[in-house]
């Protein structure tokens, strides 16, 4: 769907929606899950656990490799800023956006070259 210019993206990062293999932890958990979307500063993605705001963790993000042998993992520190209940009867699901505070440049370039050429497939 076409966006006009009162819809356009406003976010300085833009985001894609992708899914991308991510495990998250701390001392507390280690879940792995999948993104719904990622950007440059964060993914938002779903787990079966509930995660409370503000919660620091680590992650690594699997980013999608022409070769076998390259590894393209994305190892960064974050923050949990939002949680969202997803109502379903038979589990408990929920919704979280991870803000990356701590991410090399390198990483950041990984995910901008991959929001690039999914934007421009699109």
């Amino acid at each position: 769907m076409p966006q006009d210019k009162h819809t356009a993206e406003k976010r300085k990062h833009p985001r894609v929606n992708k899914s991308l293999p991510i495990k998250i932890r701390n001392r507390d958990f280690d879940i792995v899950t999948e993104t719904k979307n990622i950007s440059c500063v964060g993914a938002y993605c779903q787990v079966d656990k509930y995660v409370a705001p503000f919660t620091k963790i680590k992650a690594t993000v699997l980013m999608p490799s022409k070769t076998k042998k390259a590894n393209n993992s994305i190892n960064c520190e974050g923050t949990v800023v939002r949680v969202e209940k997803i109502n379903n009867d038979l589990e408990q699901q929920y919704n979280i956006a991870i803000y990356f505070n701590q991410i090399s440049k390198t990483n950041i370039s990984k995910i901008d070259r991959l929001v690039k050429e999914y934007l421009t497939c699109q």
